[in-house]
């Protein structure tokens, strides 16, 4: 069975995990999906390793995880990667693939062109 992680940074600031809660409540309805998890890569008591268990006890075989990061950096490149890796020697019989960042896309200029309209 397949499982969805989405992954963000996290924050000291509680309140960004209430943003994570609301973009998980509007990706619910517009995917279907059962088993979609959240977690954060630091800052957070929901950890990467607690999203992907989640996924496991309900299931999940087959975890894709999407990062919610805006760029490829060392978490995307190194961080994540190794998390992973070390999750794997745990329960290695768990397919884990690491997808895209955010990075540049189209639909993201567009909200950024409202955050400057919304301004000027």
């Amino acid at each position: 069975m397949i499982g969805v992680l989405i992954l963000a940074h996290g924050s000291r600031e509680k309140e960004t995990e209430t943003t994570l809660d609301q973009i998980m409540s509007m990706l619910e309805q517009r995917l279907q999906l059962e088993n979609i998890e959240e977690a954060f890569l630091q800052f957070s008591a929901i950890n990467l390793q607690q999203g992907l268990v989640k996924l496991i006890n309900r299931g999940a075989t087959d975890i894709k995880i999407i990062p919610y990061f805006l760029f490829e950096g060392v978490h995307i490149k190194e961080d994540i990667p190794h998390e992973i890796r070390e999750f794997n020697k745990i329960y290695p019989d768990i397919k884990i693939t690491l997808g895209k960042t955010l990075g540049a896309d189209d639909r993201l200029a567009d909200i950024l062109a409202d955050r400057v309209k919304e301004l000027i």
